[in-house]
């Protein structure tokens, strides 16, 4: 299974000449002229797992290690919007309590002391999310869990869980549905609120959450095809459930080389996923 994306914008960029996260590392694209009147102000990242349960711990580990890659690579708390069901670190089937992992050697507790939750439990719901995106928050939620991106701001949203043919499914409760993604991204490119925005999703059918995208400023990558299914990495005997999706490990596995200072493309970030790695091996 390779990987799938789609690139929706209107500053052509130079044949994926531009690193996965390039917007958190601040990397240079070249843009037409009309995208040069706005500066590059700041970067954010919104990270949602849309999964509960035991068995979706791979879920939970994936979102968790993208929170801990954009915090090293220089976006802090304040800029992260964080949305998990959060019912792993102390779920009663966890041999190792307030401790979640993305591979077997649990080197890596992704928990750790410093992870600050949006959005918790059955906080994260379809609803929260696009208000979140759009801005359009309830008088009584507070700034934390803003997103407070202007028109010069870079923004990762990734997202991880149960998908199919153009929806995402919300704690196995509801479901978000493309024309939903798409009609929050265009409320955002009209209230400018970011110039350039980066959609990564490890789902099954992934790329078919992207199908009514069509604003201008807008990368879109998934994991798989129409049809095609996301694959977990490995199975932790301990833990006794698998504890990372493919897409996300060679993902991850391809920032762990890089710092903020350094300069990478897409291309070279694509060359890390195969067919062999992703669904074969």
């Amino acid at each position: 299974m390779m990987v799938r994306f789609k690139m929706y914008n209107s500053f052509g960029f130079k044949s994926l000449a531009a690193m996965l996260l390039f917007f958190i590392l601040s990397i240079s694209i070249s843009y037409r002229a009309s995208a040069e009147t706005t500066m590059h102000t700041n970067n954010w990242a919104v990270l949602v797992c849309t999964s509960r349960f035991w068995f979706n711990y791979r879920h939970m580990a994936n979102t968790l290690s993208l929170y801990r890659t954009v915090k090293r690579l220089g976006v802090p708390d304040e800029r992260i919007i964080l949305m998990l069901a959060d019912d792993m670190a102390c779920n009663a089937r966890n041999k190792y309590p307030a401790q979640v992992f993305n591979n077997e050697n649990h080197k890596l507790n992704l928990y750790g002391d410093n992870v600050e939750v949006d959005y918790r439990g059955y906080e994260v719901t379809v609803e929260n999310f696009l208000r979140v995106l759009t801005g359009r928050h309830e008088a009584a939620v507070p700034r934390s869990k803003h997103l407070l991106s202007d028109e010069g701001s870079h923004i990762l949203l990734y997202m991880t869980g149960h998908g199919g043919d153009e929806f995402l499914k919300f704690q196995d409760s509801e479901e978000l549905q493309s024309h939903d993604l798409a009609d929050a991204v265009k409320q955002m490119k009209e209230k400018r609120r970011f110039k350039e925005l980066l959609i990564m999703v490890d789902t099954c059918q992934a790329a078919t959450l992207f199908s009514q995208l069509h604003s201008p400023g807008v990368l879109a990558i998934g994991s798989s095809m129409k049809g095609e299914n996301s694959y977990s990495h490995h199975l932790d005997s301990d833990v006794g459930v698998s504890v990372v999706d493919r897409f996300t490990f060679y993902t991850l596995a391809f920032f762990e080389k890089l710092n903020m200072y350094d300069n990478a493309s897409l291309s070279s970030c694509f060359a890390v996923f195969s067919l062999l790695t992703i669904q074969l091996c």
